[in-house]
């Protein structure tokens, strides 16, 4: 009888589920793409803000359990950060990247670039990323799956109408026709990255993430006299929205679908 014992319990320790499988959160099985897309300042010098966010994003996903190798950063110049490994920013090279990855972590996807911005789309390196570009990327890479796109940039509001779809949270830095702000040489992190950043450790998942970083991207233009307001903007699939609580920042709480 004894033995038997032991051999049943050997069987439950070899056909159980992994620690890490059963702590797995919503986001474990999602894929991550985190763009820096320039590293001009406003004035005619550099800047690391963009690249700090780019690297601290990434960072702030794995703390909220995106796994850390599904997650791909690229910069455009990737020489200058080993530490990170990013790829060089082009739009081929991560519309490839989203899409193997997204082969691989099916459950979701998740968007982030930081850099400036005009009316026709996002500056990425030499080129601009345009909001059709965009949409028909993630359309190829991440179809019929929950995804969150965030796009730090000047009058990056011009990417929600070509990006929505009804399983998408989108998440801009400015509404269609402002500039945001915080590009400088001195800065740290553009103003929206610093609030997405600063704002994540309180927010219960992206919905309520999305308006504590209106509320402190208002607060710091106020405080620096930075005006037009920027008025990040907020846009959420019909099909998401009430899903939204199952994919909460609970690091390792599961629920998600």
């Amino acid at each position: 009888m004894r033995g038997a014992a032991v051999v049943i319990g050997l069987l439950a320790l070899l056909f159980a589920p992994p620690q890490a499988a059963r702590a797995a959160g919503p986001f474990s099985n999602w894929t991550a793409v985190v763009v820096a897309g320039d590293f001009h300042a406003h004035s005619a010098g550099t800047t690391e803000a963009f690249d700090n966010a780019r690297r601290d994003v990434s960072r702030a996903l794995v703390e909220l359990g995106f796994d850390k190798s599904a997650i791909q950063q690229f910069s455009v110049r990737p020489e200058r950060y080993p530490a990170d490994s990013p790829g060089r920013a082009d739009a081929r090279a991560i519309h490839d990247a989203l899409r193997v990855r997204a082969q691989k972590a099916k459950a979701g996807c998740l968007f982030y670039i930081s850099s400036h911005g005009s009316p026709e789309g996002a500056v990425l390196g030499e080129t601009m990323l345009r909001p059709q570009l965009l949409a028909a990327m993630l359309n190829d890479a991440c179809p019929g799956r929950p995804s969150v796109v965030v796009i730090s940039a000047c009058f990056s509001g011009v990417f929600i109408p070509p990006l929505q779809k009804g399983d998408r949270l989108i998440l801009t830095a400015a509404r269609a026709d402002r500039a945001s702000f915080g590009c400088g040489e001195d800065d740290k992190y553009p103003y929206f990255d610093d609030c997405f950043l600063s704002t994540l450790p309180g927010a219960h998942d992206f919905a309520t993430l999305g308006a504590g970083v209106q509320a402190c991207v208002a607060r710091k233009e106020k405080e620096t006299g930075a005006e037009p307001a920027s008025e990040p903007q907020v846009w959420i699939g019909a099909a998401l929205r009430p899903i939204l609580p199952l994919y909460a920042f609970n690091r390792g709480k599961s629920g998600a679908p």
